[in-house]
């Protein structure tokens, strides 16, 4: 398939299409023995056809608004609830979409997931999650249970040996959307964000505001979103002019213990940074943690400067200097493509890539944050 490159967020209006019901098994009224509601008892108690009821239920604007209230209402009453089962049999297609993240508690695949949901839920389908946790057998694991499950598509964040795991999902006639990293042999959507851009941007930032003794913090050299933010920071020392040095490079997990672990090899060393660029807010979390036990004082004696900007980075003290990326939209992005895909399985593969911007606070010390 060919490609087609995509920079920014890809403006686009996705149309919702619906499969007709004719019949379901709903769940029961309360009630011991209560015989089951079907679409026919909803029909006959508002008046109208089936297939009007149908129609209704799925979304269809069809009918009058009045109408289709009163369908609606009269189904809240009955507690009529349509079978996905047996309607993904009749059309042969299924409306579930399996998503697989690798940190279900990292709140970044909140914003993520909240995206992806709102997208899909508007047009029935419904998300099955799965966490990784980054482990390959999980991963695995997962996958062999999504596939097992039927499901229609799959948004996915890649883990190892992702071209070869993926690659063979797709020639099973599966859509797959990977989303956050990005996968090179891997012929499928994808969504990322400009990783290398926001942290060329961020380093930027602390050299203006006199650093050169720069460390950074990032994720595993396996993962694409470390690379890329990895040759932001180098990127930014070298037109500047700054030597790049080893020993305030860190690879390490994406959690607190791996910002942790990297803050206290670099205070260890006989000359340590001023400024520490920390590749996503979780490892930023290790950073301040690690600093705080050792008395060192945010912005007066260290510069820190995070990639991610979850919620809770402005209420710090002092607030966190960070790259935000659109985390809704990445999600939402996402399953928009998917829900293409699954309409028009021939159409040119599509990576978007979506901006992100510097935002200053007090924690890197500029005289551009605002005043508390």
């Amino acid at each position: 398939m060919p490609y087609k490159q995509t920079q920014g967020i890809k403006a686009e209006k996705t149309v919702a299409t619906r499969n007709v019901i004719d019949y379901s098994i709903p769940m029961r009224p309360k009630g011991e023995g209560s015989p089951k509601v079907t679409i026919r008892d909803v029909a006959r108690k508002a008046k109208v056809s089936t297939a009007t009821v149908s129609r209704v239920l799925a979304g269809l604007p069809v009918v009058s608004e009045d109408l289709a209230d009163r369908v609606k209402a009269v189904a809240a009453q009955l507690r009529y609830h349509p079978n996905r089962v047996a309607r993904s049999l009749r059309s042969q297609t299924s409306r579930i979409v399996g998503v697989l993240i690798p940190n279900i508690q990292n709140p970044f695949f909140t914003g993520v997931i909240r995206g992806i949901e709102d997208v899909l839920q508007a047009t029935d389908y419904t998300l099955l999650l799965g966490n990784s946790d980054d482990n390959p057998t999980r991963e695995r694991g997962y996958l062999d249970l999504l596939r097992a499950e039927g499901v229609g598509g799959m948004i996915v964040v890649p883990g190892e040996d992702a071209a070869k795991t993926y690659n063979e999902i797709l020639l099973g006639g599966i859509p797959v959307v990977a989303i956050d990293r990005f996968v090179e042999d891997l012929r499928c959507d994808s969504v990322t964000v400009a990783n290398e851009e926001g942290t060329t941007a961020a380093v930027e930032h602390l050299i203006a505001l006199g650093h050169k003794r720069i460390a950074v913090a990032t994720g595993p050299q396996n993962i694409s979103t470390a690379r890329e933010r990895l040759a932001g920071y180098e990127k930014a020392l070298r037109k500047a002019r700054i030597p790049i040095d080893k020993s305030l490079i860190h690879h390490v997990v994406f959690r607190q213990e791996g910002g942790y672990e990297a803050t206290a090899k670099l205070m260890a060393l006989a000359s340590p940074p001023t400024a520490i660029f920390a590749a996503s807010d979780f490892i930023a979390l290790g950073v301040l943690r690690a600093l705080h036990d050792r008395k060192i004082q945010l912005p007066g004696q260290m510069a820190v400067v995070t990639f991610d900007d979850m919620p809770w980075a402005a209420a710090l003290s002092p607030p966190l200097t960070a790259v935000s990326q659109p985390t809704y939209e990445l999600g939402a992005t996402a399953a928009r493509m998917l829900l293409a895909r699954i309409r028009e399985p021939e159409r040119p593969i599509e990576r978007v890539r979506l901006q992100t911007q510097l935002v200053v606070r007090a924690s890197c010390g500029s005289p551009q944050a605002p005043k508390l």
